[in-house]
């Protein structure tokens, strides 16, 4: 029996087959998997001649091949290292059998700056060009997060992929996100609204870099460890919390290992959390940072992304509490262990509201809804090393956990 439309009411089965019998069409699955590996090397001195990490990295696939590469340096890196143009010249100088600068290498814009004004992005791909990158060269990008970021975008769009090396400068990109598979920058005030998944060819971790940094910039890394600690491993999370005192002045044991085993915990979720593409819309590793991201574009980037980050994992952390998921208490760990490592977990921007009465900070739900794809997923915790997804946050709660961050800090 048909209904007047013609379609079988016993199911749509017969339909489709009616469909394909009618017009003729045949379904070939294509299927195929591109295995991706490259390494992240912790080293320090990474451009002294004697050191090979840096040699062996771009030469590991064609080892008789001389190289050719772009170097792209970020403009914080290079003043806090004055002489590192010349120690990188005179690297390729000393290897010159196997590596060719293609030009003297090139300061570019550093931290938000390079991700929000399209010029520099267009520019490193006008460099790209000029300078006959092709898939088989290097772009070279030295430098914190930002700059990774913009430079890979750069190097994942020229010839649908040029081999991108990066070498981290900050605790926050060598212990998080250079060694990432995203690449992006932001547009119409959102944050990596353009971007590309293209894993770089080597990250070279140089903790001479570190040693460089402003107390403020070392800092801001250690919130990632505190978040990957929080949503996978809680053996890591008391290791912060007996560390901490060590973390909070710099001190260089505690620090390396802070950063390895953070390294570590982004790689597993990366490589073998079953979605390294973000295909689908949970985000574990983005716990925090619905948040976050709202607050640096309502901030204008004067908070730094570490430091949002942790506002928005003491924000999360009381928030799993009042949807009764974390044990209540635990939450007071985390903002300890954050105010410890010398972080305020209470801006005011948290309660910035529109012309309309709105709060700001809830629309960067809806944001981050777009981001993921249409459903929204956040993360929360149900311990304190355990993570758990959910697909709804409440205002009122969300209210409540802002309003318990204001009164910790006696503001």
């Amino acid at each position: 029996m048909t209904n007047e439309a013609g379609t079988n009411e016993a199911g749509t089965n017969e339909v489709v087959a009616a469909d394909a019998a009618l017009f003729g069409a045949e379904t070939a699955w294509q299927r195929f998997s591109v295995p991706f590996e490259f390494p992240v090397v912790f080293t320090e001195h990474l451009f002294d001649p004697a050191n090979l990490a840096f040699l062996e990295a771009l030469r590991r696939r064609e080892p008789a091949k001389r190289h050719r590469a772009l170097v792209l340096i970020d403009e914080g890196a290079a003043a806090a290292a004055p002489g590192l143009i010349r120690q990188i010249e005179a690297y390729f100088a000393a290897h010159a059998g196997s590596l060719a600068l293609v030009a003297p290498p090139e300061i570019v814009a550093g931290g938000e700056r390079i991700k929000t004004e399209l010029t520099h992005l267009e520019h490193m791909q006008d460099r790209i060009h000029e300078l006959r990158i092709d898939r088989h060269s290097y772009v070279v990008a030295i430098g914190g997060g930002a700059v990774l970021d913009a430079a890979g975008l750069a190097a994942a769009t020229a010839h649908r992929g040029v081999r991108h090396v990066r070498v981290p400068t900050t605790v926050l990109s060598q212990n998080d996100s250079g060694v990432g598979v995203k690449n992006a920058v932001n547009l119409k005030g959102v944050k990596n609204y353009v971007g590309a998944f293209a894993p770089p060819w080597a990250v070279l971790n140089d903790y001479a870099f570190i040693r460089a940094l402003p107390a403020r910039e070392r800092r801001a890394g250690l919130a990632e460890a505190v978040k990957v600690a929080l949503i996978r491993d809680g053996e890591f999370f008391r290791w912060l919390e007996a560390n901490a005192d060590r973390l909070a002045t710099f001190e260089e044991g505690a620090e390396r290992e802070m950063i390895r085993r953070c390294a570590a915990l982004h790689m597993k979720q990366i490589g073998t959390g079953g979605d390294p593409f973000e295909m689908g819309s949970a985000r574990p590793l983005d716990y925090g940072h619905w948040s976050a991201h709202k607050l640096e574009a309502l901030t204008r980037h004067r908070l730094r992304h570490g430091e949002a980050v942790a506002i928005g994992v003491a924000l999360d952390a009381r928030y799993s509490v009042l949807a009764g998921l974390l044990p209540e208490g635990e939450e007071a760990r985390v903002a300890a262990l954050l105010e410890h490592l010398g972080f305020d977990i209470f801006h005011p921007a948290l309660e910035r509201l529109d012309a309309a009465g709105a709060s700001l900070l809830l629309a960067g739900l809806d944001e981050f809804r777009e981001h993921l794809g249409g459903e929204l997923t956040i993360t929360l915790l149900s311990a304190l090393g355990v993570g758990v997804e959910v697909n709804e946050m409440d205002g009122e709660k969300v209210a409540a956990s802002i309003e318990w961050l204001r009164a910790r800090t006696g503001r």
